[in-house]
Formats: structure tokens, sequence, C-alpha cells
């Protein structure tokens, strides 16, 4: 072999060693270590293994804060009473034994039991729950998921909101649920109920936000709700609606009987103000402003000579109310409260319900197609039988 030919077989050979290594050293790092294991991707909650993972978490950690919230009402009667629609069914009909004990009161009275769900806010043993779920209750109990149950209280109500406060004396550590902030809803979130429909305690059920800013629902004084498409059923007024991070957004209130899929939620961040209120005093003292009020129709907008259908017109004013004294008059049209711009008349009754009892407020008015500011102090709204209105 020549001195050219071993030349080259030496630079082949060198070649041929270098891509060995190469080729080898990618292995070792590219490739799992001997007697390890791959870590999985992260799972996405976009996916249908992280959808479902948000769902059970959100289960696991609030369904210990939710309770079932039973009543009894004590009525007199001349006759026997008639039965209850779920009492006397023999599915629940156990069930109501265990929580009230068997048979009625003594004769000429029976017991009237309810059923309904509340979670609790506070480790003291605070349960929030709807007014319609305590209404007239003689006979309180609360039952939590641990099964144990406690003798309940009403601490206060507000029927306007259809809200209450339960208390109870816990023997051990309780689980809070988390308010979140409802007004950072979006149309078509996932929603998530927890509650007892018909005595079925701890049932979940998932649905998506359907709509918010509900209102001429007849259902409370104040209305705001969120929709939603997640099942309620009877029972489940009181429980929680949540998010996927299992916050409360909202408070399970009621459903359209002749619908289905149809349910609505109190707003958590209106109940936070009551709900402050209920615990400190056992009542809500709301602002009022003194007017009766109306929706602003295209064809009143043109005739007061509005831009467009957002405000609420004054329809009478009450004499020595606030609105009054600060000299509103009627057919005035409310465009702005404490600056903030009225949506409706609806929304206007919220904005002076939460307002500041004696303080000042510039209330911005169009009148006969000119604009001006009025200040109006605000004084506390009469009890439910004193004035109606704003």
């Amino acid at each position: 072999m020549t001195s050219d030919s071993r030349r080259g077989f030496l630079i082949a050979l060198l070649v041929l060693a270098a891509l060995g290594v190469g080729f080898g050293l990618h292995a070792t790092l590219s490739g799992p270590a001997s007697g390890s294991r791959q870590v999985p991707p992260a799972i996405s909650a976009e996916t249908p293994e992280g959808l479902q993972s948000a769902f059970t978490r959100v289960a696991q950690q609030v369904r210990p804060a939710v309770v079932n919230i039973g009543t009894v009402t004590l009525a007199k009667t001349r006759r026997p009473a008639p039965p209850s629609p779920f009492s006397e069914d023999p599915l629940f009909k156990d069930f109501f034994e265990q929580f009230f004990g068997p048979g009625g009161g003594p004769r000429g009275e029976f017991r009237q039991p309810s059923l309904g769900s509340g979670f609790i806010i506070d480790r003291r043993g605070d349960v929030l729950t709807n007014f319609h779920v305590v209404k007239g209750a003689d006979e309180i109990i609360v039952r939590l998921s641990s099964k144990k149950e406690y003798r309940g209280k009403v601490v206060g109500v507000d029927p306007k909101t259809d809200l209450a406060v339960v208390r109870f004396q816990p023997d051990a550590e309780l689980t809070v649920a988390t308010l979140g902030n409802s007004d950072a809803l979006k149309v078509g979130a996932w929603a998530i109920a927890i509650g007892n429909p018909f005595g079925l305690d701890q049932t979940v059920t998932v649905g998506v936000i359907s709509a918010t800013g509900r209102s001429d629902v007849g259902i409370a004084t104040y209305e705001n709700f969120i929709q939603t498409d997640a099942s309620i059923n009877p029972g489940n007024s009181g429980g929680p609606l949540l998010n996927l991070k299992g916050e409360v957004v909202g408070i399970n209130t009621a459903i359209v009987a002749a619908g289905q899929g149809i349910g609505f939620a109190i707003p958590i961040n209106m109940v936070k103000h009551v709900v402050a209120q209920l615990v400190d005093k056992g009542k809500v003292v709301r602002g009022w402003l003194g007017v009766a009020v109306q929706p602003l129709t295209r064809e009143l907008a043109e005739s007061l000579g509005a831009r467009g259908t957002a405000g609420a017109v004054v329809a009478s004013i009450y004499p020595s109310g606030p609105a009054a004294e600060a000299g509103l008059q009627q057919g005035d049209l409310i465009l702005t409260f404490d600056r903030t711009p009225v949506e409706d008349y609806h929304h206007l009754q919220r904005l002076v319900a939460d307002a500041e009892v004696g303080k000042s407020i510039a209330v911005g008015l169009l009148r006969k197609k000119a604009s001006l500011d009025v200040k109006v102090r605000i004084a506390e709204m009469p009890g439910e039988d004193g004035r109606k209105g704003r």
C-alpha cells in the first residue's frame, strides 16, 4: 500500500470514528436514562382529560363546604294536614324520619318539613342560603357532608334579595367555601352546581353560564340573576354555583318550571354586601331616593330627547323624600347616579340600594331635553310597611 493510500485509509477511519461518537452522544443525551420514567406532558383544561380533572377537583374541594338544610314548620289545623310531596313518598319517608323523627306533632298540630341547600362561609359555622329555604321555619337542621347534624338558627334574612344566614355551633374544623368575582363571568363559561336536590346529598351537576344580568324574573325585589343550564332542582336552592377554580360565583335560587335547563343564581358580588350586613346587624340597611321609576322605551326616549334607551324615567316623587327635597320632577330622565351611567331602572334600583345612607350623591338628569346635575342626600329605605319605591 502506498503512502497516499495509507493516508486516505486513516482519514476514513477517523471520520467513521467521529460519526460513531456523535451518534452515541446524541442517543445518550436524548434517550431516557436507564431505569427512569418519562414525565407525562402537562394536562391542559382544554383537553377532555384536563376538563374532567378540573370538574373532579372542584367537587372534591367544595363538597365538604356544602350543607343540607332541613326545616320544619309547625302549624295548627282542625283537620289532618295534607301530605307533604316529599315526606310521604316512600323514597323520602326514611330520609325525613331520620331528620325529624317519625310521626307528626300533637293533635291539631302538624310538622311540615322542607329541604334546601347552603354552604359554609365562616369557620364559626355561618351558612349562606336562600331566604325562602328558611322562611317561617320553627326548626332548622344543618347536615354536613360528613353526615353530622347540628341545630341551626337564623342570624339574619333579606327577603328583597332572597338571602339568609344560618349559624350552627361546630365541634370540629370546617371547610369554608371561597367566594369569587361574579362580575368577571362570561357567557359560555363552565358552571358547576352542588346541592341536595330532592334530598340527594352532595349532587354535582355541570353546565355553562347561559346569560348574566337577568331581571324581571319575578323572584325578588332586586334581581340581577346569572342564568345557567347546570341542572337545578327542588332542594338545590341555596347551594353554590361555581367556576372551574372552585370559587362561588352565585347562589342557586330558582328554576323555570315550564322550561328545561333554565336556572337562576344570585351573583356573589351582590351577595357579599348583603351578607356582611346580615352577619353584623341581622338586617340590611339600604339607600332610598324617594322616587318611583319606569323603563325608558324608544318612543319615550324620542319624546324626552334622549339619544338611546339607557336610563330610568321618574314616574312619581314621594312627598318629603330625598328626591322631592332635591328638586327632582316627574318626567326627569336619570342618566347617571354618583357618576355611574344608569343602564336601566333595575340598575338604578341597585345603585340606590347600595348607596351610603346620609351621603350626598350627584344625580345626572335630562329634563326638557337639557342636561343638569342635582345633589341628593340619600335616606334610609323605610321598612316593608313604609313607602315603596327606589
